[in-house]
């Protein structure tokens, strides 16, 4: 009996307290949304907090309303406190579960948590709540506090498939975006220094010096001309002239960088949601665990589910599969016969 005793011990009560707590922060992970969006606990919270930001945003633009918040100053504050509970408790409880990613760098206690910190959207959420804590320990403008409550909205990119593309499309076309930037400054400060060169003698309180000269180059390059620096000389205008030109295409430059990158986004994203869907079907049909791992896969991507419907349906089509019972198209045409 001590033999089997000792063969087999009972855990010790840390090792249970241990496991439970590691339990418990992979269940918070999970409705945080780390392994995706599909439970339904999982969208609850997640429209919850979206609803929460909607509504922080909405109070930041009414708030500013001088007759509102005479009125209801006291509602708004006590909103923006709760506000600030939910997301500080929001902030810590993705801190304590950062360990939880399935990636070897965030699997150290605390190095895999500072990194998680330093990430972008842990940084949004850090600046949703820092203005609150700043405003308590040094003197702040309330303006400034207020208006910096709308970097709330930068959390919605969490859960915008919109906004998660772009981010992709910023990484993937980051060389072409910086040149595009460059040759634009390149032209800003070329204009700027002509037009200070054609004008300052004819208008030197309007075109005092480069720097001053730059908002006017700024805005004929943008095409949006705010008449309150206008040149007067001939070669003024006709540097003017081209410039506006100039301008027209340099907003259409970057417009069309992004549009590519958008669209080879998409294209790179369907292809890897095709290869998952192929692997999947290798044995011939759809298991459970597969339909799984494939909404999860369309949930990372940030695919529609029309769009995982369409790739589903071309990779059962392509390989000869019966899209009713997943099985393979001469199987079923011969158990048809028979």
């Amino acid at each position: 009996m001590t033999t089997a005793q000792n063969a087999h011990p009972h855990p010790h009560p840390s090792h249970r307290h241990i496991h439970r707590r590691r339990t418990l922060r992979r269940t918070v992970y999970h409705m945080l949304g780390g392994e995706g969006h599909s439970d339904l606990l999982v969208k609850i919270v997640d429209s919850f907090l979206i609803i929460l930001i909607g509504l922080n945003v909405l109070a930041v633009v009414m708030e500013s309303v001088e007759h509102l918040s005479i009125a209801h100053g006291p509602v708004f504050h006590a909103f923006d406190l709760i506000s600030v509970a939910i997301f500080s408790m929001e902030y810590l409880l993705r801190l304590w579960t950062a360990v939880e990613i399935d990636e070897p760098r965030y699997r150290h206690p605390v190095w895999g948590r500072l990194r998680w910190a330093v990430s972008p959207m842990a940084v949004v959420d850090l600046l949703s709540v820092l203005p609150f804590y700043l405003g308590i320990v040094v003197e702040m403008d309330l303006r400034a506090i207020r208006v910096l409550r709308v970097l709330r909205v930068f959390k919605l990119g969490r859960y915008s498939m919109a906004m998660s593309v772009m981010g992709a499309v910023a990484r993937q076309e980051a060389r072409s975006i910086g040149a595009v930037l460059f040759v634009m400054m390149v032209i800003l400060v070329l204009t700027s220094s002509l037009i200070y060169l054609f004008e300052h003698r004819a208008q030197p309180h309007v075109f005092s010096d480069i720097p001053t000269s730059m908002w006017w180059a700024v805005v004929t390059l943008t095409t949006l001309g705010y008449g309150d620096m206008v040149p007067i000389t001939m070669m003024g205008r006709m540097l003017g002239a081209l410039t506006a030109v100039l301008g027209v295409g340099m907003i259409a430059l970057p417009a069309g960088v992004l549009a590519s990158g958008f669209s080879e986004q998409m294209r790179i994203r369907r292809e890897e949601y095709r290869e998952a869907v192929e692997k999947a079907l290798e044995e011939g049909n759809l298991k459970r665990s597969d339909r799984r791992m494939l909404e999860k896969t369309r949930h990372a991507l940030q695919l529609s589910d029309e769009e995982a419907a369409l790739i589903l349906r071309q990779s059962v089509e392509s390989g000869h599969l019966c899209p009713h019972c997943n099985k393979p198209l001469r199987l079923h045409q011969r158990s048809e016969e028979e």
